[in-house]
């Protein structure tokens, strides 16, 4: 990392270019950032999303309580299998001698009895509760919610860092726009009046028809560029009006962030690449991962439940004395052979371990490297920016130097022309490399995680 750094500085002080800081806080363009952050669709929608894992929470931890539940069922039948029971073969010789004993008819002969199988007219309530004695499954399931709403709100952060750095690029490239509409502006203001200069020196008999008509392609040329960048800006707008979720056409307020100098002098102390969300985020798919490897090992342990059931039955809904009843009971679970699809369940969550392990190490290099990409881009921009600023200064010049000749007519018109072309040139090229800077560095923000988004 410090080599790095010190690499930098010498390719600083070797192109001439001072070391500068990052750009100040600019309040306008953190208000967007603020608003964004609350507005913005997508936010929303992952908040939402993380709402509904805190509930599937709730819910995994509702397992280790009791369950009761009310049931019954009520039966009419007809038909089916009977079982006979002989209570006339068996009591009517009895009867029979009894009769002949006391000399009565007291004991009358009885029928066999034939019941089905199927009760008729019979209910059945109860209200039964049940308890988990022993499910490992309910504590890693619990624990499998609890790690999906790590996840979530790490996704939630790895957009909302995306988002603001969307957010000032947006903004960035509005101001572009706005800023060549401005240069243009101008441009039409001063290629105009060459336009008349020509028309009255034309008329004094000192003029070419030729400087003329190129003076009316000239003024035709920037109307279309102004046109142009009224478009971009236009698309800009749209764009970052989207992101704060607002109407396209809604006005936004211009404050151009202010350029100091020293935007290169955080970097060594900014490298945060260590606490980018997305390396939070694979690790946490990583804990998922090895829960579920225990939840399929888990098979091996049996599973024990409880229920308790209190409740009435009879015929007819008649509740009699013996109609309420009470039952407890323990239900045990095991596995014995299974095909060994529990086994190659193991192997299978143990393989998805596996590959999270070898995106942690992939992820990190793409970090790495994203970082560096993106401090190179930030000095190559700062590069091109002084060197602009340079270019402008020497074309505003040079054009103020043809001006000046060419009305004393010391100089032409297609030197004056050329001259205009340089000085409109350089100032758009120079506010391109300012923009591209300061969206340089929102890149570099984000790849370094270096903006606080709570």
């Amino acid at each position: 990392m410090k080599t790095r750094f010190l690499l930098l500085l010498f390719f600083a002080a070797s192109t001439g270019i001072h070391i500068w800081a990052q750009p100040a806080p600019n309040p306008v363009l953190e208000q967007y950032i603020r608003l964004a952050l609350d507005s913005n669709l997508v936010v929303k929608q992952k908040k939402t999303s993380l709402e509904k894992s805190l509930l599937a929470l709730k819910e995994a931890k509702g397992y280790f309580l009791p369950s009761v539940s009310l049931g019954g069922q009520y039966t009419l039948a007809k038909g089916g299998r009977y079982i006979d029971i002989p209570v006339g073969d068996l009591l009517n010789p009895v009867y029979s001698t009894l009769n002949q004993l006391t000399g009565t008819n007291a004991f009358p002969k009885i029928n066999n009895v034939s019941e089905q199988f199927l009760p008729n007219n019979f209910y059945d309530v109860r209200v039964r509760t049940s308890y988990p004695v022993l499910n490992p499954e309910i504590k890693y399931n619990r624990d499998i919610k609890e790690q999906q709403i790590e996840l979530n709100e790490v996704e939630l952060a790895i957009y909302k860092r995306e988002l603001i750095k969307d957010i000032k690029t947006a903004y960035y490239t509005y101001l572009l726009a706005m800023e060549g509409i401005r240069i243009y502006e101008n441009t039409l203001t001063v290629v105009e009046r060459g336009l008349k200069v020509n028309e009255s020196l034309y008329k004094n008999g000192k003029g070419l028809p030729a400087y003329i008509n190129r003076s009316e392609a000239d003024v035709q040329q920037v109307q279309a560029q102004l046109q142009n960048a009224g478009n971009e800006a236009d698309k800009a707008r749209a764009y970052f009006n989207f992101l704060l979720n607002r109407p396209l056409d809604a006005d936004i307020t211009l404050s151009s962030p202010a350029f100091g100098e020293n935007i290169l002098a955080g970097f060594d102390e900014q490298e945060n690449e260590g606490k980018r969300e997305e390396i939070a985020q694979l690790q946490t798919v990583e804990n998922i991962n090895r829960t579920m490897v225990k939840i399929n090992e888990s098979f091996r342990r049996p599973k024990v439940n409880t229920f308790f059931d209190l409740g009435a039955q009879g015929f007819d809904f008649v509740l009699d004395d013996r109609g309420p009843y009470y039952m407890f009971g323990l239900q045990l679970d095991m596995p014995i052979f299974q095909g060994k699809r529990n086994l190659h369940k193991i192997d299978q969550s143990r393989k998805d371990l596996e590959n999270t392990l070898i995106q942690q190490q992939l992820v990190n290099r793409q970090i790495e490297l994203a970082a560096f990409t993106a401090r190179n881009n930030v000095a190559n921009a700062l590069s091109n920016y002084k060197a602009s600023e340079k270019q402008v200064q020497a074309a505003n010049s040079y054009f103020k130097l043809i001006d000046r000749g060419r009305g004393e007519g010391t100089n032409t018109f297609i030197e004056w022309l050329d001259a205009r072309n340089q000085l409109t040139t350089a100032e758009v090229q120079h506010q391109i490399n300012k923009y591209k800077t300061l969206i340089a560095w929102a890149d570099y923000e984000r790849q370094t995680a270096s903006v606080d988004i709570k």
